[in-house]
């Protein structure tokens, strides 16, 4: 079976409540039940932490066996070498989420540090860029 690792970071855990005007009404958890029925035949894992040391150690532990892994990292995108050092460094296909319009926000988040690390990017779709990123799997 196909499987995919979704990686969250940083205040995503609070998808629904915080900023809606910017990211939506819908918590990650409701909407990843959406993906697991629209994905049946792929075993989907979800991991969020806002601690950019858990999210690296989660690209090593499932970056050598996992078929995909789908990576919003919040705001780590714009800081972060460490987390685009480990997406480097593992042989997991990585697609890079973020669910605004990172190009049409404040100026520091149109750069991303580990996108050119990663599979693709896909930005500004809302919740469905998780989908289009395992979608990706399938072309």
């Amino acid at each position: 079976m196909t499987k995919i690792q979704i990686i969250n970071g940083p205040n995503l855990n609070l998808l629904g409540l915080r900023e809606p005007s910017v990211y939506g009404n819908m918590s990650f958890e409701d909407y990843l039940v959406t993906l697991k029925s629209r994905f049946t035949d792929f075993t989907i894992d979800y991991f969020q932490s806002n601690v950019e040391g858990e999210l690296i150690n989660k690209l090593h532990e499932v970056g050598f066996e996992y078929d995909l892994i789908v990576l919003n990292a919040g705001g780590y995108t714009h800081t972060s070498v460490a987390l685009a050092d480990a997406i480097a460094s593992i042989q997991t296909n990585v697609v890079e989420v973020h669910v605004s319009n990172i190009y049409s926000r404040e100026e520091y988040r149109h750069v991303s540090l580990t996108g050119k690390n990663c599979k693709g990017v896909l930005t500004g779709f809302g919740l469905d860029g998780y989908r289009l990123a395992i979608e990706s799997l399938l072309k």
